[in-house]
């Protein structure tokens, strides 16, 4: 359990925390909301200790390890994936190169009697134990799960991580913390490098975690799958609901309510006395009332409505000139990069008020797309435009694009033209930007305000077809959903790049879906298609399975649902042999763990069993049974999932 007490933090004599105290319990699944700038990248640094608060302490019990992912990082290792990946595991790879020291000096020794030599064994017997203990032996394999489940293929794990974007490096970060499996997990803003099935992936992860989990994050979907506690941040105070986010939603508005009919009923109250004590002050009969009320009043405790910071984005897109009904069509269309070849061989058409969104892993082509209709890459093949289409883009990076030594104001003011001039200041004020704010460099804004400023951009020209890639990072809840309402009022064609399942959800009406360099088309929205993915995936693994001939058999059972008596006796036959199959190993494996533990208590304590010990055989034989118990213990494992999937299909 870790206590943050009382903690305060200005920031240019701005409370950005005024004595805010919570606790983060064992299996906690916490989400830090609040607008951008509220302060919750700050508490997770605070809670790790990078930062020191003005006022108060983060209690952390002795002993208590904590993993912390910041938003942004530089990561310049030229290790490949795998072994970047491996440096997770400190300790036990220390403790391995230990072992193999002291195993090499024990084969050498032969004074068996020394007391150095009996510090030698113990020494490896504790290196050994505490190895065990953090699960050494499976290091290899749960680096495979975690790093295949955030999105890496088999064929990369060799690879120098500097051949990677940010974003998969950012990955490796991510797998590096799981991997290590703190007490608490402290995430900033995680979906921001991953794509829908890698999201999804981690939210079943994070939620069978062993510790404590917080986020940030502005993914309302992510927040609701993985949390089960909500922090809100709000003008320097903490406010803490039992509930994921959406149920957070309807406490904070029930709160509120409550609190406004509260207060009122309470001025109202105060009114009326206050008008009693005024109106019979001055007249000796009403004197005992008048100071009973002016008591009364004294010992009232007025209720204090908690201010919200209700400050948000507000604007529309301009409306869309006319256009064609067509508005593009692709014809065996392929970009292929020095290393990948990213779309081959794409067929499609996009016709007027379509609204699209594109999705996949990352790295499979769909920016690489946007920037070709954009016009910002060169490609193969053929692309067509209809008649008068006018591209709006934003990119993935658009704000990095920004001048960082123009101020807000200059920024639009050097391309707005015409009518849009003299409405300058309105549109800054609509993304926020008002009063000194306008004078800001770009170079000290924040993320946040970096992209509602490059928003702002895209209404200085009225387009009819709106390419927008990953608009929502660096927004808050809020801004996302002024977005999205702005979206949905948008009247001409919207191709939009995003991994966020609620911003994504009944925005559009067709889905490309993109994987090793093909395009397949959904119609539907977000949900639509993961629902027709999950069944596809599944149907791919079935189809998988029928590679194996034992499967092939199971599948032929599952399909016909009826087997013939000779089928049914070769069915029985196989699941029989299995099954002794099994019972033998288990036999030998019990056979090997009492073999091992005999010798255990002898090299538990060589000075009682020195006789013994005098040959060396007695360790030699020890390493001999581990290595035979780990065969049997794998082949046990392969044995006993035939075993399983035969008897799921017995009956069918």
């Amino acid at each position: 359990m870790i206590s943050i007490n009382n903690i305060s933090v200005q920031f240019g004599g701005v409370p950005l925390f005024d004595h805010v105290s919570f606790i983060i319990n064992d299996k906690d699944r916490i989400g830090l909301v609040g607008k951008n700038g509220a302060g919750k990248s700050t508490l997770l640094k605070i809670i790790d200790g990078i930062q020191r608060p003005d006022e108060g302490e983060v209690v952390v019990p002795s002993g208590s390890t904590i993993g912390y992912l910041p938003q942004e990082m530089n990561t310049d290792s030229t290790r490949s994936v795998m072994e970047e990946t491996m440096t997770a595991f400190k300790e036990i790879l220390s403790l391995q190169e230990k072992i193999i020291h002291l195993e090499e000096e024990i084969k050498s020794r032969t004074d068996y009697e020394s007391a150095s030599y009996h510090d030698l064994m113990k020494h490896h017997t504790e290196a050994y134990d505490r190895f065990l203990l953090l699960e050494g032996q499976s290091i290899h394999i749960n680096s495979e799960k975690v790093l295949t489940g955030l999105g890496f293929t088999v064929e990369e794990f060799s690879r120098p991580m500097n051949e990677f974007s940010s974003g998969w490096q950012m990955r490796v970060e991510i797998a590096k913390i799981l991997l290590r499996q703190p007490d608490v997990v402290l995430l900033d803003e995680p979906t921001n490098h991953l794509d829908i099935e890698s999201i999804q992936w981690l939210e079943e992860f994070l939620t069978d975690y062993r510790g404590a989990v917080i986020l940030v994050s502005h993914d309302r979907a992510f927040l609701d799958n993985v949390t089960k506690r909500t922090v809100d941040i709000s003008l320097g105070k903490l406010y803490d609901y039992r509930a994921n986010y959406s149920g957070y939603v309807t406490l904070r508005e029930e709160r509120l309510e409550s609190q406004i009919a509260t207060y009122n009923n309470q001025q109202r109250q105060i009114r009326q006395i206050e008008r009693f004590v005024e109106r019979f002050r001055y007249k000796s009969t009403k004197a005992k009332q008048v100071q009973s009320r002016i008591k009364m009043l004294e010992k009232i405790e007025e209720v204090e409505l908690d201010l919200m910071d209700e400050s948000s984005i507000h604007f529309r897109f301009p409306p869309a000139p006319h256009s064609g009904k067509i508005i593009l069509e692709g014809k065996h269309l392929s970009k292929q990069y020095p290393q990948k070849k990213v779309l081959n061989d794409l067929n499609f058409s996009i016709i007027k008020n379509d609204k699209i969104a594109f999705v996949g892993k990352n790295g499979e082509g769909k920016t690489t797309l946007a920037k070709i209709i954009a016009r910002i890459l060169e490609f193969d093949g053929d692309l067509k435009y209809g008649h008068n289409v006018v591209i709006g883009y934003y990119a993935q990076d658009q704000s990095d694009h920004l001048d960082p030594d123009k101020t807000v104001f200059k920024t639009i003011d050097d391309i707005a033209t015409g009518d849009i001039r003299p409405r300058i200041r309105t549109i800054l004020g609509g993304f926020l930007f008002s009063g000194d704010t306008i004078e800001k460099k770009v170079k000290v804004l924040s993320g946040g305000e970096k992209s509602r400023l490059a928003l702002a951009r895209l209404l200085l020209t009225p387009s009819n077809l709106l390419i927008l890639d990953e608009p929502t990072n660096h927004l808050d809840m809020h801004s996302k959903d002024i977005l999205k309402m702005a979206l949905l009022q948008y009247t001409g064609t919207l191709i939009i790049v995003s991994h966020d399942r609620d911003f994504l959800q009944g925005l559009t009406n067709r889905i490309f879906e993109f994987r090793e360099g093909t395009m397949r088309e959904y119609l539907g929205d977000i949900y639509d298609f993961l629902e027709v993915r999950r069944l596809r995936t599944l149907s791919q693994l079935e189809a998988d399975q029928k590679k194996n001939d034992r499967q092939n058999k199971t599948e032929e059972v599952v399909s016909t649902n009826k087997l013939s008596w000779e089928k049914r006796k070769n069915f029985d036959k196989d699941l029989r042999k299995i099954k002794n199959q099994v019972s033998k190993c288990e036999e030998e494996i019990e056979k090997l763990e009492r073999a091992m533990k005999l010798h255990e208590d002898v090299l538990g304590d060589p000075q009682k069993h020195w006789e013994v010990m005098k040959s060396g055989k007695v360790y030699e034989e020890y390493e001999q049974l581990k290595k035979q118990h780990t065969i049997e213990m794998k082949r046990w494992e392969e044995l006993h999932n035939e075993l399983e999937i035969l008897e799921k299909l017995k009956d069918f």
